[in-house]
């Protein structure tokens, strides 16, 4: 059987190429994120560069499966699948409507704004209202959550409950295995800028960096900026206005987030390590809103629970190979089959 595994961000491209190591009975292909039809006329002339339908997202996804080696077919050409995994529903080809369909979150969703209701009301394209409108297209099998807390979000937005399943999220799993890292500096107070400007959203630079430098109060600061963001201006800001800061538009986050003792940014999914690491957290949400949604913490299975999931739209003998060639034991095994007795899935 073939498994397509549509990419997005780096972080949705780690996800996906995860979730793929504990499907061996697919033959696994990737593919950056894409869309058809006017939107493909739109994404070939350069306008979404922003976005995952290209410019850094995409030559970053790229990289990253070169590196690993991993068998390309762009936009999944190379089709029929009966298994497509997916980072995104905010725009779903015709192309892989007709396989199994497993949408996995990828992080923190945007606020409901305006555009969010009226998206809703008037049926409108989801991708206008960004990610506040995941879950919302009802095009997969199954939509796979970072927490109970994120089920009963999707749920009151209007996802059905029956397709929803708690699996956790690789790269939120297991967040104290930051704390094992080579980043040079301790105890900082550090600010993680956001991509708000580059995707035509309002942010007021100065202010964010008069916060953080208020918060650090004589501690070190240190900022690093969004892999989506303009290096240059935002080096060049914090030049300006928080001399003697330091900063850093490339490496691992989460290992900055480990060794900082307290995080400043504004609405993140980096703000889910900080709180599993029991960081001091200054964000644009409530604590209690923060705990509520919170990835679970299960020692890094999220993937492979996604890929029991997959396993579960199929056959019983394909989910019973993949639990001996699992890393994770027999003991997850046994409680995924458990679930899926109980809701009458395995056939």
């Amino acid at each position: 059987m073939k498994a397509l595994f549509v990419c997005g961000s780096l972080n949705q491209t780690k996800m996906m190429y995860g979730i793929s190591q504990h499907l061996p009975q697919f033959d696994a292909y990737f593919t950056p994120f894409f869309c058809d039809g006017l939107g493909k006329l739109v994404q070939s002339s350069g306008m979404l560069d922003f976005t995952v339908l290209g410019g850094r997202f995409v030559q970053q996804t790229t990289e990253f499966l070169t590196s690993h080696g991993v068998a390309f077919d762009c936009e999944g050409r190379n089709g029929p699948y009966e298994l497509v995994v997916t980072c995104s529903d905010l725009i779903v080809p015709r192309r892989i409507r007709g396989a199994k369909l497993v949408l996995v979150q990828e992080g923190m969703t945007d606020p409901e704004t305006l555009a969010f209701h009226l998206v809703k009301k008037l049926r409108l394209p989801r991708w206008i209202a960004q990610t506040s409108t995941t879950g919302l297209s009802d095009a997969y099998d199954i939509f796979c959550v970072a927490s109970e807390g994120y089920r009963e979000l999707f749920v009151r937005k209007g996802v059905r409950p029956e397709k929803v399943r708690v699996t956790g999220l690789p790269n939120f799993d297991h967040c104290d295995a930051y704390r094992e890292n080579d980043f040079p500096h301790r105890d900082y107070v550090l600010a993680a800028t956001s991509d708000m400007r580059e995707t035509f959203k309002y942010e007021n630079r100065r202010k964010f960096i008069d916060k953080a430098q208020r918060i650090a109060d004589g501690r070190q600061l240190v900022f690093k900026f969004h892999p989506n963001e303009e290096p240059s201006r935002a080096a060049a800001e914090v030049e300006r206005h928080a001399p003697g800061a330091l900063y850093f538009s490339k490496g691992n986050t989460d290992h900055m987030i480990a060794n900082c003792e307290a995080l400043v940014t504004r609405y993140s999914s980096v703000v889910y390590v900080a709180m599993a690491l029991g960081k001091e957290i200054h964000s644009d949400l409530s604590h209690e809103y923060l705990q509520r949604l919170l990835p679970i913490q299960n020692g890094g299975k999220s993937a492979f629970n996604i890929a029991q999931e997959c396993l579960q739209l199929f056959d019983g003998n394909a989910a019973s190979k993949l639990h001996h060639s699992s890393p994770f034991g027999h003991a997850v095994s046994q409680r995924e089959a458990s679930r899926a007795a109980e809701r009458g899935s395995l056939r």
